[in-house]
């Protein structure tokens, strides 16, 4: 799988994540309104990462990893903060107070960090 598929993919598991244990995020009371919020959440997420890409392409020391994570950490809670106010314009996600808000940022970088730390160790060519 490539950087970006994990990136991807590691934003979607996030969002779901942080919708299903967060009681302050509200998908939807029936299973569409859930599927479209995290869908929408999840757009909004992916698109916003893959413009501003900050992150590892695969496995660095721990240092760099650590500020992948801060920085990472201060987009995901920029854009939840977005998603509180563009939820319920676009579907049935409510985001309720700052500490929702960071505890979504801290679950859905820890995921896309979690992922890409996971992928198989990219070999130098010539060796």
């Amino acid at each position: 799988m490539s950087d970006q598929g994990r990136r991807k993919l590691g934003v979607l598991v996030g969002v779901a994540l942080a919708g299903g244990l967060l009681p302050g995020v509200t998908l939807g009371a029936e299973p569409p309104d859930v599927i479209i919020s995290v869908l929408a959440a999840t757009l909004v997420t992916v698109v916003l990462t893959q413009l501003v890409h900050i992150g590892p392409s695969g496995r660095v020391p721990v240092p760099a990893l650590a500020v992948f994570g801060l920085a990472g950490f201060v987009q995901d809670a920029l854009i939840w903060w977005l998603l509180s106010w563009l939820g319920p314009k676009i579907s049935d996600l409510r985001v309720e107070g700052l500490a929702t808000i960071l505890l979504a940022a801290l679950i859905t970088r820890a995921t896309v960090l979690l992922l890409s730390q996971l992928s198989p160790a990219v070999e130098t060519a010539g060796d």
